[in-house]
């Protein structure tokens, strides 16, 4: 018997100001379309440390998590088939923002000129800014 499983990834979420972090994608699915960083856990890690990694290998910063947001599990997500997305609130504690790994481009967007999202970063992004905007905000 052949079971399936959804598959699992991680996405950060980072806001400076009124502005928060999108990658553009280099490959598809959405390829060329805005994002938040992130992607899949690998096996054997943490989702902590995933987004940790994610967030250093697509944008070139490193990060502190400040908070769980969220579970996102709608198995419609991803054209790519069922994944479950773990989101986080996270901040900058160093680097120098430089796209890399699955990014084409890595830049800041103010809330209000946000571009079309891939996925359903739109329902994330609009979940975080709610959770900061109400300052529903508690270190992990």
């Amino acid at each position: 018997m052949t079971s399936k499983a959804p598959a699992l990834t991680v996405d950060g979420i980072l806001f400076e100001g009124d502005s928060i972090l999108l990658i553009q994608r280099k490959h598809e699915p959405f390829q060329e379309s805005w994002a938040l960083p992130g992607g899949f856990v690998e096996y054997g890690e943490n989702t902590e440390d995933a987004v940790l990694r994610e967030m250093f290998e697509e944008t070139g910063l490193k990060i502190n998590i400040l908070s769980l947001l969220g579970v996102y599990s709608d198995p419609r997500r991803d054209p790519r088939g069922h994944t479950v997305t773990i989101a986080y609130l996270v901040e900058r504690t160093d680097g120098e923002l430089n796209a890399g790994d699955d990014a084409r481009s890595a830049k800041f967007f103010k809330l209000n000129e946000l571009p079309s999202l891939a996925f359903d970063h739109a329902e994330i992004v609009k979940d975080a800014f709610q959770r900061v905007k109400h300052g529903v905000l508690s270190k992990m």
